[in-house]
């Protein structure tokens, strides 16, 4: 089969890595174009699929419209058998009904449940213990294609989104492998999906990343680790900082955080009966900084300032003393 590819991210890479170490005949690659970025915004900045398809001698693709006459003549000029689609774009039909087999998506969820941009963040935001990975052939509606083949995969208790994401990048790969090998052998059988079933996983965006310490322990904790470490739950903090008793803890640099956005990479659970109103923010002064919530607290284990660098607990109190 005549293969082409479309990817962007890192967690696309070994998806393409695996159909060329198994012999397959990638004859080409889609990936975005190059955007500036880096240090003044002055580096030209190439995805992760380029970079790795550079090295291996394919040619690449980087359209600016999916639906440019020139891109299409170009696409169909390498005559592909199957279109291959992880962590990409969303194409329009003239793209996807291309081939004469199709064209699969590689989504990171079990489908139907977690439809759209953002399937392993919601999962581990919703406190999910299991997760996976589903092949399926694209049709109109995003991620309502007939499933191909899925893959199941546990969330730890305190797992992050971005360790899902590391483990599920190869599973994901392995699963690519798996329908083109079926595919190729025409040894599949397509399942609809039952969108009752569905739920979905919106874009997430920076404004709807605050941490709502007014719910539970747990779900103030899963969201941490759900936008972890990318784009990273924040909070603004507005409450003095206490002793567990209640009394003031005498820091010079408090009052210059305060009303200042604090992002938040690690948390750890303590469900526990207190007298602080949910965002109040107690200590010890010495290693343990912690947020009350409903029933309990968060312990910050990892935070960052706005225009600092990210810091545990200890060296963060250490901080505010000077």
């Amino acid at each position: 089969m005549r293969i082409i590819f479309m990817g962007t991210p890192d967690f696309a890479v070994p998806s393409l890595e695996i159909l060329l170490d198994n012999g397959y005949d990638v004859v080409a690659v889609v990936t975005a174009t190059d955007k500036l970025g880096g240090r003044g915004g002055k580096q030209l900045l190439e995805s992760a699929v380029k970079k790795f398809a550079v090295g291996r001698g394919l040619p690449v693709l980087q359209p600016e419209k999916l639906r440019a006459p020139d891109f299409l003549e170009q696409l169909r000029s390498y005559q592909a058998d199957l279109q291959v689609v992880v962590a990409f774009r969303m194409l329009p039909e003239a793209v996807w009904a291309m081939p004469k087999i199709g064209t699969f998506n590689l989504h990171g969820s079990l489908l139907p449940k977690y439809r759209g941009a953002a399937p392993i963040n919601w999962a581990v935001i919703n406190g999910e213990r299991e997760t996976g990975a589903t092949t399926f052939f694209l049709r109109h509606e995003i991620d309502t294609g007939d499933l191909l083949f899925q893959e199941k995969m546990p969330i730890g208790e305190d797992e992050t989104a971005g360790q899902v994401h590391d483990r599920m990048m190869h599973l994901g790969a392995g699963l690519v492998l798996k329908t083109v090998q079926a595919i190729e052998a025409g040894s599949y059988a397509l399942k609809k999906q039952d969108s009752s079933l569905a739920c979905h996983a919106p874009k997430i965006f920076h404004e709807t990343c605050e941490i709502d310490f007014g719910k539970t322990t747990a779900e103030a904790h899963n969201f941490v680790r759900g936008l972890s470490p990318f784009p990273g739950a924040w909070a603004v903090v507005r409450q003095p900082l206490t002793l567990p008793d209640g009394t003031p803890w005498q820091s010079a640099g408090w009052g210059k955080v305060q009303g200042v956005e604090l992002k938040v990479f690690g948390t750890k659970k303590e469900v526990a009966a207190h007298g602080f109103a949910p965002g109040h923010f107690v200590t010890d002064g010495k290693k343990t900084l912690k947020v009350a919530t409903s029933n309990g607290f968060v312990h910050l284990l990892e935070m960052q300032l706005q225009g600092r660098k990210r810091m545990g607990a200890v060296d963060f109190l250490n901080g505010l003393k000077s």
